[in-house]
C-alpha cells in the first residue's frame, strides 16, 4: 500500500526509545485508530516534535503513512496537553489504565468510534478533578462490548423485569431481580443500590453524565464486581491496573 501523508487529530499515550534520538509514540484518533508513530530526533535536547508527543498530549498530527505497521511523524499543529493528567501521579495511574485500555481492545488502524469519544470524555473529567475512580468503572463497563462482552443490564436475564431490586450474576452474564434470588446461587449478593450503580455506568451515555456522588464503600464494592468481571471473563494483564491497584494500597 502507498505511503501518504495524512493529517490525523488524536491523543499521544505512550512512548519508548527507540534509537538513539529517536522515540515510538502511540496515537488514539477516531477515525484511523491507534497509529505508532516514529518521532526521529525525539530525543534530542529542545526538540519540538519531542515535546509535541509527551504523554496526553492531543492535537493534530501529520504523519506518513501506509494504513499499516509504522507511520512516521513529520509534523504537528495546535498541540495541546491535559497537564492535571501529566503532573499528578495518581490521575496519570488512571488516564493511563484507561488508555491501555482501551488500547487492548482493538488492533491497530481499526476505527474507535464512539470509544475514541469514551476516551476524551474519561480525560477531561479525570484533568478537571472529578472522580477518577467513578471514571474509571464507566469506562471499563462501557468498554466491555468492545471486548465482546456484553452483559445484560437493562433487564432480569431470567424474565426480563426491568425495575425493581437486582443483583448481577457473572455467570448469567447480567442482573436478576429479587424473584430469582433464591435460586441463583451465583448471584454476587451486591446491596440494591451497588448494583444500580453497576448499571447505571454501563448504561447512562457517558456525554449525559453529570456529578458524581457515591460513597467509598459502594465504589469499592463496584471496583471488586468489575475487576471480577473482567477477570473472569476477559484475559488481561496490564501493567497499569497492576501499578493503580498498589498505588491505591497507599492512597
Amino acid at each position: 500500500m502507498a505511503r501518504e501523508l495524512k493529517e490525523v487529530q488524536g491523543i499521544i499515550f505512550k512512548r519508548q526509545k527507540y534509537k538513539e534520538a529517536d522515540l515510538l509514540a502511540k496515537i488514539m484518533t477516531e477515525k484511523d485508530g491507534i497509529i505508532t508513530l516514529v518521532v526521529k530526533g525525539a530525543l534530542r535536547p529542545k526538540s519540538k516534535l519531542g515535546a509535541a508527543t509527551l504523554n496526553f498530549s492531543y492535537g493534530d498530527y501529520v504523519i506518513y503513512t501506509s494504513g499499516q505497521g509504522l507511520s512516521n511523524l513529520r509534523t504537528f499543529k495546535e498541540v495541546k496537553q491535559f497537564e492535571n493528567l501529566f503532573n499528578d501521579l495518581s490521575k496519570n495511574a488512571y488516564a493511563s489504565f484507561i488508555l491501555d485500555l482501551i488500547d487492548h481492545a482493538f488492533i491497530e488502524y481499526q476505527p474507535l468510534g464512539k470509544y475514541y469519544s469514551l476516551a476524551q470524555f474519561a480525560l477531561n473529567k479525570i484533568n478537571a478533578g472529578l472522580d477518577p475512580e467513578m471514571i474509571t468503572q464507566i469506562v471499563q463497563m462501557q468498554l466491555l462490548s468492545a471486548y465482546g462482552v456484553q452483559p445484560q443490564l437493562k433487564k432480569c436475564v431470567i424474565c426480563g423485569k426491568e425495575t425493581g431490586v437486582f443483583d448481577y450474576s457473572i455467570k448469567l452474564g447480567g442482573v436478576i431481580c429479587s424473584d430469582h434470588f433464591a435460586k441463583v446461587n451465583s448471584r454476587l449478593h451486591l446491596l440494591p443500590k451497588q448494583t444500580a450503580i453497576l448499571r447505571t455506568t454501563g448504561l447512562v451515555p457517558f456525554n449525559r453524565l453529570g456529578e458524581i456522588k457515591i460513597s467509598t464503600e459502594n465504589k469499592k464494592a463496584t471496583r471488586k464486581v468489575i475487576d471480577k468481571i473482567y477477570r473472569q471473563t476477559i484475559d488481561l494483564n496490564l501493567k497499569t491496573k497492576k501499578f493503580l491497584d498498589e498505588l491505591k494500597l497507599f492512597s
